[in-house]
Order: C-alpha cells, then structure tokens, then sequence
C-alpha cells in the first residue's frame, strides 16, 4: 500500500491544486462537540465523498465549508483564501460555490425555468435574457429542458433535485457541494440523481458529496473520507477504503451497510 505522502502526490497530479483546505476545525453547539479537529484538502477537479455514520460531522462540515455555520476553531481555505467571516465576503464566496441540500428548496410559485434563473438574475444582476438562456441550458444539462415551463408540484423528486442541481450550476460555480442529495428521494428516482453528479464528475466539476450511496463513493469518488463522532478516522482512494479499510471503525460501518464490494 502506498504511503500517505504517495497518495498526496497522487492526488496532486490528478487534481492539481487545493481548492479547499480544511485545518484542525471544531465546531460546536453548546456542550456538544459536532467537529473535533477536521482536516482534509479539496484539489481541484476531484470529486471527495464523506462518508460516515449520520451524525458524525459530514453535513455540518459541509455547511461550514460555505459559512451557513460559522466555526469555532480551526480554519478553512477556499482558492487559497482565509474563508471570509463577514457576510459581504460570504455572499461573494457562496456565488463560487454550488450548494445542493437533501430537500430540494425550489419556490414552488416559479417554474423550473424561473427557479434556475432566479439566482443569475438577483444574484448576479444579469440581463433577464442572458439568465433565461443559461436556465435552459442547465435544465438541459440535467435532462429537463422539456420541463422548463413545469412547477415543482408538478414534477418528481428526482426532477426537482435535478432542477436543484441546475440553480446550482447557473451560478457557474468552482466547486459543488451535496449534501446528501438522494436521502429524499424514492428509490427509483435516485440513480437519474446519481448519473447527473457522475457526468458532472466525468466533466472535472469539483464536488464535495455528503453521501450515504456507497457505490457512488466507491465508482465515482477520487477520495474518501470517514468520520466518525466528528472526526475523520480514515481517508483514502475508495479501493483502499472499501476494499482494504485499515481501521476497525470503518470495516465496522461498511460491514453495518451490509457492504461486499
């Protein structure tokens, strides 16, 4: 097995450069300890899977990353720059980084088209033509051009998460992030969910996925990370975690899922 300063420079040449660094963060609520030290780089056209127990850490690290949860102790870096903690910076930052969340948060009084449109339009100020055109071809991009005049009531769960990804995409960001995108959703809408984010992945999207889908960690993921009681146990390629994991806690939660390979 290579050692950990092989895999890093793997990771370098096939990813290139951090574009999210994570440095001893702790977070907490109350007397509840949610991060306890995390650590973990982003390189640029990766996709990072974390993986773990629910309640582990995953989703508020995430939330962390675009500042929709401040932290108390530690740092993170974005592109080589102190996360911002005043909320102008947050604001500008949030435009570079896509956010899909496990329930889908489209406005239900706007259509398909208008959801996705909606944030170059107020966000951005762009031209109401110029955001109609890249609403249409985000919906296209995620298989949905023909339900651009659609409301959300009027669609599935997989198609308003779909619909979801797209808003997220119209921003043109650096780096997604999915937080547990499929939780939601009926087992037969998940896999059209699953392929959007694979062809994203093909595309060199840098994403950082929140997942309890581990055939998607193990086929799509560059690099996995395990936590557990907010703590990272683990990390790695998928074929070392899920084909040799090295520590008991994560063949315990493999084993827990009932995961063979």
């Amino acid at each position: 097995m290579s050692n950990a300063s092989d895999l890093s420079l793997t990771r370098v040449k096939a990813g290139g450069s951090t574009i999210i660094r994570y440095m001893e963060v702790v977070k907490r609520y109350g007397d509840f300890t949610a991060l306890s030290g995390v650590s973990l780089d982003v390189y640029a056209g990766e996709v990072v899977c974390l993986i773990g127990p629910s309640g582990s850490g995953k989703s508020t690290l995430l939330r962390c990353t675009n500042g929709l949860e401040t932290i108390d102790g530690g740092d993170i870096e974005f592109e080589g720059s102190r996360l911002a903690r005043d909320e102008r910076g947050l604001r500008a930052m949030r435009q570079r980084m896509g956010m899909v969340f496990q329930n889908f948060e489209l406005f239900p009084h706007l259509t398909a088209e208008q959801n996705v449109a909606e944030g170059p339009r107020t966000v951005q100020r762009s031209g109401t033509a110029e955001a109609r055109r890249r609403a249409l071809a985000m919906l296209d991009k995620v298989g949905l051009a023909d339900k651009a005049a659609s409301f959300p009531s009027a669609l599935s769960g997989g198609q308003q998460q779909r619909v979801a990804i797209a808003r997220a995409l119209a921003m043109e960001p650096d780096v997604m992030l999915f937080d547990e995108p499929t939780s939601a959703l009926d087992p037969e809408t998940i896999g059209e969910v699953l392929g959007v984010m694979k062809a994203l992945a093909d595309e060199g999207m840098t994403m950082v996925v929140v997942t309890h889908e581990m055939s998607f960690a193990r086929r799509v993921g560059d690099w996995v990370a395990v936590f557990d009681a907010g703590r990272i146990v683990e990390e790695g390629p998928p074929a070392q975690i899920f084909d040799r994991p090295a520590t008991a806690r994560t063949r315990d939660f493999l084993s827990h899922l009932g995961w063979n390979g």
